[in-house]
């Protein structure tokens, strides 16, 4: 099955007649390390399935430092939602922290599916829940948790891969420290972990 046939199929069975215009539409991209599948300022019409490889998400502040906010791995769609619904350039950008490969389609073209077969104005809704919830608890993280719970969270969580495959100092961006505050963050847990019961 098509990797995004089967990400879709989470939510919702596609028949072969409803697979086929949206297969037709499809597109491979390959991004190279720190290139950038949507940049701030300017329009994202796209939508992109990670097949391979790892990217971010980040804004640039009014201050000129980068904020990253969120990360895509393989089997994660990704794009500027905001973008393809309003037409408005991104608020953010999407880029490579590796080589990656993408599947991707025109929003466009998944409105118009919207339209013309209810399974697809479906998915769009459940795809729309998942989407929401992520966000709700990453609001909840960064609102209500300390730098150090976040942390701690992220430990517990399944978001292991960011841990295992993201540089450091954007792990920090994405807990809202810096890299020296990541550092002593961790090593108050070890030293708190190497202490006697």
């Amino acid at each position: 099955m098509h990797p995004l046939r089967a990400y879709i199929h989470r939510f919702v069975p596609l028949t072969d007649a409803e697979w086929a215009p949206l297969a037709a539409g499809l597109s491979v991209r390959q991004l190279r390390r720190k290139q950038d599948f949507v940049t701030q300022a300017q329009p994202a019409p796209e939508l992109a399935l990670v097949i391979s490889g790892a990217c971010r998400l980040f804004y640039t502040g009014a201050d000129g430092e980068e904020r990253t906010t969120y990360f895509f791995f393989e089997n994660h769609l990704l794009g500027s939602y905001q973008s393809c619904l309003t037409g408005q350039p991104s608020q953010f950008s999407i880029q490579a922290l590796a080589p990656t490969e993408l599947v991707t389609f025109p929003y466009a073209l998944l409105r118009r599916l919207f339209d013309e077969y209810p399974v697809y104005e479906r998915f769009g809704r459940l795809l729309a829940e998942y989407h929401l919830l992520g966000t709700d608890a990453r609001l909840t993280e960064l609102l209500l948790l300390s730098p150090e719970q976040r942390y701690q969270a992220l430990l517990r969580s399944h978001k292991t891969k960011i841990l295992e495959r993201v540089p450091q100092q954007y792990v920090a961006s994405y807990l809202g420290v810096t890299p020296v505050s990541l550092s002593r963050i961790r090593a108050r847990l070890l030293a708190d972990d190497a202490e006697p019961m």
